[in-house]
């Protein structure tokens, strides 16, 4: 008979996390006086193609997005809207039916457009939703944005503009598995940016700005991490880098699309459905440790008996004299009341390594 419906598609979304990682989607907003519309390539070759109408400044910022890193992006989804709009409410509009990972404005994006990207992102996510953006000089304090700072980056006697490299990083995020950081992350290209002391590029980092540097060498990134500053109890540190978001977002986006597809409205809400819910994600999470983004044997699933007792309580259910088990067991109407714990691993940043002679 095989293992039920809903196990198959945890299993599914678990074994193809890792492949999934490999390569993320940019979205980029253009504004141009030539063309409009949106328009979504696989590789670089294809910007000439399907964009050779546009700009020569907005194809080579969409080229851009196409290096990467480990890998380049799995697709780049461009939407442009005419110079004379006086907002991107239309592009941003067409993005919230579309799937990305990291979203950037135009190559002049100014402030009053990137805080209205900002804005859209914060608003996409407390809806639920795992949008993220790269944005030029943009202290959002949020895990959703990325806040690009360095200045005078040149390539090849050419100086671009903070705004003008933001599909870059964009692409180096996507291109980024999930299994490593962004953290010293080369970007080839690149022979000099406008330089930063040890000492700036720190009090850059620590205060949510994503800063590119040179060593001497070359010019890499100095930490992966985003614009969050403000923590709280259920989002402390380890949400201020782009790793760790990266994967809670994966995470998210895997059990919330495989309940909806598997599971809600398709079980009656007993408690052995509940247990097969349970050992669905479990088996998620255990992929999910198999592939190195979770650590092995952290990750739990169960019945959050406290919020099922509230719950009974709040129907005018006496749960003074209830077990534990006929707690966990009693019917929850059409509610279903699980908490789980993970730990996400984090890559080898930090090397403190002490030599005695």
């Amino acid at each position: 008979m095989g293992l039920p419906n809903i196990n198959i598609n945890f299993s599914t979304a678990a074994a193809t996390a890792l492949e999934r990682s490999q390569k993320g989607i940019v979205a980029i907003i253009l504004k141009d006086a030539n063309s409009t519309g949106a328009y979504t390539l696989t590789k670089a070759t294809q910007v000439a193609l399907q964009l050779g109408t546009i700009g020569a400044n907005n194809q080579k910022y969409v080229e851009r997005a196409f290096i990467g890193y480990v890998n380049p992006p799995k697709k780049v989804i461009v939407y442009v809207v005419a110079t004379t709009e006086e907002s991107l409410s239309e592009a941003l509009q067409y993005f919230e039916n579309v799937q990305f990972d990291y979203l950037v404005g135009p190559p002049d994006c100014d402030t009053t457009e990137a805080t209205e990207i900002s804005t859209w992102i914060k608003t996409q996510r407390a809806e639920g939703f795992t949008p993220k953006a790269v944005l030029p000089n943009t202290a959002a304090d949020s895990e959703g944005i990325i806040n690009f700072t360095t200045t005078g980056i040149k390539v090849d006697g050419t100086t671009y503009t903070t705004a003008e490299y933001c599909s870059r990083i964009a692409g180096l995020l996507a291109g980024t598995p999930m299994t490593i950081s962004c953290t010293y992350a080369p970007l080839p290209e690149v022979s000099m940016v406008d330089k930063l002391s040890k000492e700036g590029i720190d009090t850059a980092i620590d205060s949510g700005k994503f800063v590119i540097f040179s060593d001497g060498e070359k010019v890499k990134v100095g930490r992966g991490v985003n614009s969050l500053q403000t923590t709280t109890e259920t989002k402390g540190d380890a949400f201020k880098k782009i790793k760790i978001v990266e994967a809670v977002d994966m995470i998210r986006n895997d059990i919330s699309k495989t309940a909806e597809d598997s599971y809600i409205g398709k079980y009656s809400n007993n408690y052995d459905n509940k247990c097969l819910l349970i050992s669905a994600i479990k088996g998620y999470f255990k992929g999910l440790e198999n592939d190195g983004i979770l650590e092995t044997g952290t990750s739990t699933v169960d019945i959050d008996a406290i919020a099922q007792e509230q719950y009974l309580q709040s129907k005018g259910t006496d749960t003074a004299d209830m077990t534990e088990q006929e707690i966990r067991t009693a019917a929850t109407g059409d509610q279903v009341f699980l908490k789980s714990k993970i730990s996400i691993l984090d890559a080898i940043e930090d090397i403190d390594l002490s030599i005695t002679i």
